[in-house]
């Protein structure tokens, strides 16, 4: 077999869109990002947390995101906006939304009919059963690193095994 695909290796992050701990995470992203390129797949996976009342409604809009194909834009922007969020809810949703160049009465539909429930129910659920608790939490070959406490050593960590997997 021909081995010239470059190997990549997934990164998931467990996010909460209305979460400022996971806003401050997206410096770290962005380092890793530039650091491993198309060798790190960073997946967004959400757990909206109970305490923060716009944050399933955020994963929703942001499935739409991706689905008009500016998933990651969207959901940075969002998070850009964590305690704006907090105040407007889904109205700023929509506006963020709009403010892309997305089509925001899309996404609004998308908030009214439900049709990414699924997905962000699966992700909530998946999440829990491999121990999520809290956001941000990363997981990188088969390691569930919690950095919902502190970000202290985390990039470190997701490089160290970021580099194992790839052989570096």
């Amino acid at each position: 077999m021909n081995e010239a695909t470059p190997r990549t290796v997934v990164l998931e992050y467990w996010c909460e869109l209305q979460c400022p701990d996971c806003a401050a995470a997206l410096t770290d992203l962005h380092s890793l990002r530039e650091r491993y390129g198309d060798a790190l797949e960073v997946q967004l996976r959400h757990f909206p947390l109970e305490k923060h009342k716009h944050s399933y409604a955020a994963a929703q809009a942001a499935e739409e995101a991706f689905a008009q194909g500016r998933g990651w834009e969207y959901a940075e922007a969002v998070l850009a906006r964590t305690e704006e969020l907090g105040e407007r809810g889904e109205a700023l949703l929509v506006e963020i939304a709009a403010g892309l160049g997305l089509d925001a009465e899309e996404v609004d539909t998308a908030l009214v009919d439900g049709r990414h429930l699924l997905v962000v129910d699966a992700d909530h659920a998946e999440g829990k059963a491999i121990g999520v608790t809290g956001t941000p939490t990363y997981v990188i070959s088969g390691e569930r690193l919690d950095g919902g406490t502190s970000q202290e050593g985390l990039r470190a960590r997701i490089e160290s095994l970021a580099d194992a997997a790839l052989g570096r």
